[in-house]
């Protein structure tokens, strides 16, 4: 029924035996329901079947009903349904909450490094952990960034730190934990990606190869004379090193870095199933490589001779090529390595710039870049471009063309 829900009619209308429902003809949508009972409500009615209680006559009057009535309605016509929003909001955790429940279930199952990951946002953004993660904010993050600057901290490194915490939020979006991401619009600073790269120079690389077969000689040596004491004393001799093609691990994982470009988790992940030598072939599987992408190394005659001689010596064909003395695979190769650095009078070099490296003497020695982007598994071109001032022939031809 329609009609002029005036303040008087609303107090005089008379009590039914059934619910009535009474339509305001100034404003469709509110309408007064009279009960049995004598209790009379209003109610706001935005679409066919459904309705939003307003209140009971003798605690909200007309005018107020009216009002209500009208911002509802015009929310959903700007596409809010009045139901879904007095929904409570869901229970949002805390940034640390999440990273040790369903972000952490997530990183196990997709990530290699997970508990490194982890462990990096959790100390990176500690400042944050206790906060939900809905009323962490953009400022947050540029104030957090501000700290770590003052702190001397390089804008490469805190690209990958917002990368990071910005990832974990755009899972937590995806989910469905959160409505959007409240640090979406943090910008990554700008730098020049375009660096040069670190490689050994001609005479760095012959003081690295000779601190290697210096630290090989050496522990032939301490072998020996420690067989000599054993036999001495009645006990049974160690395995002759001078036997042994490799004394350890480490000659063998830097010479297949300089000559393969493979990263040092690759190669800790390697197995013999992905090395052909008859056809000096190295597969690194997508499952282990970071683009995620197979990709398969010619080896040339010094990385075929070493992966022979370690087969030769481990006497395998089958599992990890090389794991540690507990016979698992290695996570880290860190004190041998710098004590070779040391030896050698290296400074400033990681594992990681072996593979530049590899990258930097292919290109000086002519071969393309697109060539060394396959060889290096480079998901795209501009992380190859690092090496292009290495080969600057092609721009001088370019230039050249202006002097014709």
């Amino acid at each position: 029924m329609r009609i002029s829900l005036t303040r008087d009619f609303v107090k005089k209308v008379p009590i039914p035996d059934r619910p009535v429902d009474y339509r305001d003809t100034r404003l469709k949508g509110l309408i007064l329901r009279v009960m049995p009972t004598g209790v009379k409500s209003w109610y706001c009615e935005y679409a066919r079947a459904k309705r939003v209680w307003l209140g009971r006559v003798d605690a909200v009057g007309y005018s107020e009903a009216f009002e209500a009535a009208q911002k509802i309605l015009s929310e959903f016509y700007r596409g809010i349904d009045p139901i879904e929003a007095r929904k409570p909001a869901p229970d949002v955790p805390t940034l640390c909450d999440f990273l040790d429940g369903d972000y952490a279930i997530w990183a196990r199952a997709n990530q290699r490094a997970h508990e490194q990951n982890l462990g990096r946002l959790k100390a990176t953004f500690k400042s944050l952990l206790a906060k939900k993660m809905d009323a962490i904010s953009a400022l947050d993050i540029e104030r957090w960034r501000g700290k770590q600057v003052e702190r001397g901290l390089s804008h490469q490194t805190l690209n990958r730190d917002i990368s990071s915490i910005k990832a974990c939020f755009n899972r937590a979006v995806d989910w469905e934990i959160l409505d959007r991401n409240p640090i979406a619009k943090v910008k990554k600073a700008r730098t020049d990606d375009r660096v040069k790269v670190r490689f050994l120079s001609g005479e760095e690389e012959e003081r690295l190869r000779n601190s290697l077969d210096q630290r090989e000689e050496r522990r032939r040596q301490e072998r020996a004379s420690a067989n000599a004491w054993r036999i001495a004393r009645g006990y049974e001799p160690l395995r002759n090193m001078h036997e042994l093609q490799f004394t350890d691990h480490l000659r063998p994982l830097v010479l297949l870095s300089i000559n393969t470009g493979a990263r040092r988790g690759e190669l800790f992940d390697l197995t013999w199933e992905n090395v052909d030598l008859d056809r000096r072939l190295m597969t690194v599987s997508g499952m282990t490589a970071k683009s995620k992408r197979t990709r398969h190394i010619p080896l040339n005659r010094e990385a075929t001779w070493v992966l022979k001689g370690w087969q030769e010596q481990t006497e395998k064909s089958s599992g990890l090529v090389f794991v540690n003395d507990d016979g698992h695979r290695f996570d880290r190769a860190n004190t041998s390595w710098r004590g070779l650095l040391k030896q050698a009078e290296i400074v400033n070099f990681r594992w990681h710039d072996m593979r530049h490296h590899f990258a930097s003497r292919l290109v000086m020695g002519g071969v393309d870049l697109n060539t060394v982007r396959e060889l290096l598994g480079h998901s795209d071109y501009d992380m190859t471009l690092r090496y292009a001032h290495l080969a600057p022939e092609h721009k001088m031809k370019a230039v050249e063309v202006l002097d014709r």
